[in-house]
């Protein structure tokens, strides 16, 4: 029967649609961060809530920026899903069972963290330059889904 949609296909369908939404609001969200080099978000969703964000920069109290003259990052600059699994952690809820909407996929360090904080889920849209973290990821069987919001 042509154009039938079983109720798995029709449940995947609206997963991707609120894994676009919720992966271009990191985007949106990574506008806020002051570096030059690279901008990313991050958004922690869990329940269809988010429960919390962040993007790449310094530490609190720090000036905001994240790069020297020659445009090398900073050692001590925070990605942006450090800051949003280290803000969830300072709030009242979980990040167990979550997802985590970022911008670039996780680099190696993140990718500890978001093992650790219990993250189900991992949604990006760009490569980051190193696929350690994503093969890590895979190893530790969280679910990891690439989006070109391009399309």
């Amino acid at each position: 029967m042509a154009g039938f949609m079983t109720e798995k296909d029709t449940t995947a369908q609206k997963q991707y649609l609120l894994d676009q939404r919720y992966l271009k609001m990191a985007h949106i969200w990574s506008q806020n961060s002051y570096c030059k080099r690279r901008q990313v978000g991050a958004l922690l969703v869990k329940d269809k809530m988010i429960i919390s964000d962040g993007y790449n920069g310094t530490p609190s109290g720090f000036e905001n920026n994240c790069e020297d003259e020659n445009f090398k990052t900073y050692p001590y600059v925070l990605h942006a899903e450090a800051n949003a699994i280290t803000k969830v952690a300072k709030s009242n809820n979980s990040s167990d069972g979550a997802t985590l909407y970022v911008t670039s996929s996780p680099c190696l360090e993140c990718s500890k963290l978001i093992i650790q904080a219990g993250i189900k889920r991992v949604v990006f849209s760009d490569n980051y330059r190193l696929e350690d973290g994503i093969n890590l990821l895979k190893q530790a069987n969280i679910e990891v889904v690439q989006i070109n919001l391009d399309e």
